[in-house]
């Protein structure tokens, strides 16, 4: 047998392309081969792999760590951690654009592969510092250019990677699916931040080079797990909108040539006001929305802020921080599967409650935390231990319930205007907790993370009237 049924979360009348050859609609009536499924799953999953040894070049401690070295101020931080969210206002433009376009690899390579091209300029800086061409001020603000630049273009392409995504993955197998993506991911970043943070911190021509030569070999690795896109089944997302509704919600993926060439042309998008209306009296939506607006605001009050307390105020060598770091990515590598599994029986929504719970309490659990060696080498490594559990619950079940709540037609707009609500109320958080910091010193670090805890808990009391679809 060389095709399935597969259950996904649109009805898939969808003209579909291999991209291991140009994109090519596959013929009327046809069926997605299996072996092109599993080809696609294990694609995006060595993607995942590639793209985490990317992220700890350009995000996280190590980026941090280089903001340190150059001296930048607490107000800095709020602007590294702010941007990645401020710029998702974005999201909705590049959600309209991709819809327009007529393959989903093709729009990612000109969206993700130029944002990471940009971090060669980041390279070409840091070469310039040691000839003595600019300075540690202009390398802060050329840093802080690539990284609003680079998520610009990052943006653009989100929501049309995971409206990708969620065409391809069956709706059953999302929890396990993705706690495997994920498991794989985390599994990558416990072996290689280490590594990084040792090469950073023992470089021969010190820690400016050393994270030079790690943001290289970052780069050259997020190329590559663009290029693993290319073995996915491709989608044209104008053939995704032309299509839904006209096959059940669990169907073959087969292309429809029912339909008179006339009335394609015009079921393509829905027009502005009713995509519009259609939002507004979407009330699950938009109570997801006031959830997921709250909780990143609440979040970004505090997260962006850890790294700095154990660099600065506790003056933490950062191959103590990597390693703190991979414990981190260690707890989530083995807690993903299991809420994987747990959220394919029970739902979602119990998961991000209970769990929310403890990650709302968890910022409270930093305010005895010293430089001692009792919470150098057992508090800090639990409070990371507990982090990496938590949150691999919290970010799998919320991306799986807005997959299971926005509508199928234009999915890729519900996906955006999610992203930019939630990045303006995170950056807003952010840049809220960068100034109190600055004015209040280290003493603002415990009382904003106390503030952060109170406002977790808040931000959960939407999820009790929020119903989970159970749509495909």
């Amino acid at each position: 047998m060389d095709s399935v049924q597969v259950e996904t979360t649109a009805p898939l009348t969808l003209e579909i392309a291999q991209i291991a050859s140009p994109p090519i609609a596959i013929s009327p009536n046809s069926r997605i081969p299996k072996d092109s499924i599993r080809t696609s799953l294990k694609a995006s999953t060595a993607d995942s792999v590639l793209a985490s040894v990317y992220s700890l070049g350009t995000s996280g401690i190590l980026l941090s760590n280089l903001l340190v070295e150059l001296g930048a101020s607490p107000v800095i931080f709020g602007m590294l951690s702010s941007i990645p969210m401020l710029v998702n206002l974005i999201q909705p433009l590049g959600a309209y654009l991709s819809e327009r376009s007529t393959s989903r690899f093709q729009y990612s390579l000109r969206t993700h592969g130029i944002g990471r091209l940009l971090w060669l300029v980041l390279v070409i800086g840091i070469v310039s510092i040691n000839w003595g061409v600019i300075d540690t001020q202009q390398l802060v603000i050329l840093t802080l250019l690539i990284v609003l630049l680079s998520n610009l273009l990052g943006g653009l392409g989100t929501a049309s990677w995971l409206s990708w995504v969620a065409m391809i993955v069956p709706r059953r197998l999302r929890g396990r699916y993705f706690g495997t993506r994920n498991s794989a991911a985390n599994l990558t970043t416990l072996i290689c931040v280490p590594m990084a943070g040792l090469v950073v911190s023992h470089w021969y021509g010190g820690s400016l080079q050393g994270y030079g030569v790690v943001l290289l070999v970052s780069i050259v690795f997020g190329i590559m797990g663009l290029g693993c896109q290319y073995f996915q089944v491709d989608i044209n997302p104008q053939s995704q909108n032309t299509y839904y509704g006209k096959s059940p919600q669990t169907t073959e993926i087969q292309s429809d040539t029912t339909k008179d060439e006339s009335e394609v042309l015009q079921s393509i998008h829905l027009p502005q006001d009713q995509l519009t209306n259609s939002i507004w009296k979407n009330s699950n939506f938009l109570i997801f929305l006031l959830y997921f607006s709250f909780w990143n605001l609440a979040v970004n009050l505090s997260s962006p802020f850890f790294n700095l307390y154990m660099l600065d105020t506790l003056d933490l060598d950062v191959s103590y921080v990597t390693i703190y770091n991979s414990l981190q990515a260690g707890a989530t590598l083995l807690m993903l599967i299991l809420w994987g599994k747990l959220a394919d029986k029970i739902g979602n929504r119990p998961i991000l409650i209970c769990i929310g719970i403890l990650v709302g309490v968890t910022p409270l659990l930093w305010l005895g935390i010293g430089a001692n060696r009792l919470d150098i080498w057992l508090w800090l490594p639990l409070l990371h231990i507990l982090a990496g559990g938590t949150w691999a619950a919290i970010d799998l079940c919320s991306n799986n319930i807005q997959l299971a709540i926005a509508p199928i037609k234009n999915q890729s707009i519900y996906f955006a205007i999610a992203a930019a609500v939630a990045g303006v109320s995170g950056a807003l958080g952010t840049t809220i907790g960068s100034f109190l910091v600055q004015f209040a010193q280290s003493g603002g670090l415990l009382g904003l993370f106390a503030l952060s805890g109170l406002f977790r808990l808040v931000a959960l009391v939407p999820l009790m009237f929020l119903q989970e679809s159970s749509r495909g």
